[in-house]
């Protein structure tokens, strides 16, 4: 059903491929066909760069008609058909479309999965989706840190040996390694999302958008679980893609600040004028005026004459 998926995903990893044994790398190393895989990363979220941005303008737009949706709710607190038509109705007006919120995750699963057939074929020794029996040879016998790009943490020993892993041990223990990247990228990759959009978790706990971060971030830990299952050549593309996105939330989140963040170049500036306001010099003292009072004479020159004539 999904063949004609697999077959494009696999023609773009053999082009990549392709193209770095022209440069020079050995095309039965496992830096040729790990860097293929980064490389199909890499140019798969370039493609969605622009859809995360009108992600993050969605989140936007979503939490600047909060205060709109909850009277919504509380008008129609009882009425759900009621309250979920006035909410659409709220969403056209706004040109606010939740479902944009969980198109990137969306888009990203297909690739996710087509990569991870083409991969279990490869371990199979099956030559299809575009690989000649050459090339699923090579992947097959291609090396990440002593570990078959191919190869599973469960896969046996003799298996391991047969794709060329001269240590069995080593080999599951760099893919445990990679399971448990897998796993704490992903967790951190999710709690950026989670940590911005805190406030509208708290007031739309129905929206489809956070339920879908909610879900994620309670299931990354589970990921490097589930990873122990992967061909180490999935996980690489699982742990790119999890480096992609913490670099591209961290930059974009600066710039496409939530409603009520400030930005961070107002704040710096608001932070050096109270500076430069508490270490103003305070104005010199000025000095004293001293007033010098007359000072008090003798009654007897007051009066001008001698004492003895007063007598």
């Amino acid at each position: 059903m999904l063949d004609w998926l697999y077959n494009i995903v696999a023609w773009v990893l053999i082009q990549i491929h392709s193209g770095l044994t022209f440069l020079g790398l050995d095309p039965d190393s496992g830096w040729a066909w790990g860097l293929s895989i980064v490389t199909l990363t890499v140019l798969m979220r370039l493609i969605m760069v622009p859809l995360f941005v009108k992600q993050m303008h969605t989140q936007r737009k979503m939490q600047e008609i909060q205060p709109q949706m909850l009277k919504v709710r509380e008008r129609y607190k009882n009425d759900k058909q009621r309250q979920q038509q006035e909410l659409m109705k709220l969403y056209q007006e706004s040109g606010t479309n939740p479902v944009m919120g969980c198109l990137p995750l969306l888009l990203q699963m297909p690739v996710f999965f087509a990569l991870f057939s083409v991969l279990r074929s490869v371990a199979q020794g099956n030559a299809q989706y575009g690989f000649t029996e050459e090339l699923v040879h090579s992947a097959q016998g291609a090396l990440i840190f002593h570990a078959p790009i191919a190869a599973q943490f469960t896969s046996s020993a003799a298996e391991l040996e047969q794709y060329g892993a001269a240590d069995p041990i080593m080999a599951k223990i760099v893919i445990a390694i990679a399971c448990v990247i897998m796993g704490t990228t992903t967790f951190i990759t999710m709690r950026q999302s989670i940590k911005r959009s805190a406030a509208q978790m708290a007031t739309m706990p129905d929206n489809p958008m956070v339920q879908s971060q909610k879900i994620m971030m309670y299931m990354a830990p589970a990921f490097g679980l589930f990873g122990l299952g992967m061909p180490i050549g999935v996980l690489i593309y699982w742990v790119s893609s999890n480096i992609w996105t913490m670099g591209q939330q961290h930059f974009l989140y600066k710039r496409i600040p939530a409603p009520g963040d400030e930005p961070a170049a107002a704040s710096a500036s608001k932070r050096g004028l109270g500076r430069a306001k508490d270490t103003q010099p305070e104005p010199g003292e000025q000095p004293k005026i001293e007033r010098k009072q007359p000072k008090k004479q003798p009654r007897s020159k007051r009066s001008g004459g001698n004492p003895q004539n007063r007598q």
